[in-house]
């Protein structure tokens, strides 16, 4: 598929879609949400995973495993939606559609999928399968990622369930391939 007709089935979803974006959008009107989202969304851009696999490693040889394979299967991750993203050229919500309220600077142009929602979700199914303690932590952090893309209107709902469903198989391969 190239670029032109990718984008003529991208404003097909982004209609179907517009709705929904809009009415999730809405938090940004309040300043309180917005900023919550924000600073879910920049933790969310590698800081907050950053110091989970630094803190791993730290705690043992256990832990610095665990914290190798969320690295190399974040690498990994980062290469298939930087060309996900370059081939099918989905532009973000606030910029397709005006009435959307921008939340945050975005990191790059395009929307699909999302990266964040990508490693969220592959980041918490790998630490938490090796330290199931995590999940409390892990599991709301992710699902807080994954919904401020939206509400920051830097996503669409599809962008999200495809980065959370390349995350999981990433992960499921990585737990495959890197046994505990």
């Amino acid at each position: 598929m190239n670029k032109v007709e990718s984008t003529g089935l991208w404003q097909r979803f982004d209609l179907l879609e517009h709705s929904l974006c809009l009415r999730v959008n809405r938090g940004c009107h309040y300043p309180a949400i917005r900023l919550f989202f924000s600073v879910i969304s920049r933790l969310g851009d590698g800081a907050f995973w950053y110091m989970l696999m630094i803190a791993l490693a730290l705690s043992g040889q256990q832990g610095a495993r665990v914290a190798a394979q969320m690295a190399a299967t974040g690498i990994i991750g980062l290469a298939l939606y930087k060309q996900l993203k370059r081939r099918l050229v989905r532009e973000r919500p606030y910029i397709s559609h005006v009435a959307i309220r921008l939340g945050t600077a975005p990191l790059d142009r395009y929307s699909f999928p999302s990266g964040h929602t990508l490693h969220a979700v592959a980041f918490t199914l790998i630490a938490t399968v090796n330290v199931p303690t995590l999940w409390p932590i892990l599991g709301p952090f992710a699902l807080l990622v994954a919904a401020s893309r939206v509400v920051l209107g830097l996503h669409y709902p599809t962008d999200v369930a495809a980065g959370a469903i390349i995350g999981a198989t990433l992960a499921t391969g990585s737990l495959a391939l890197w046994p505990t």
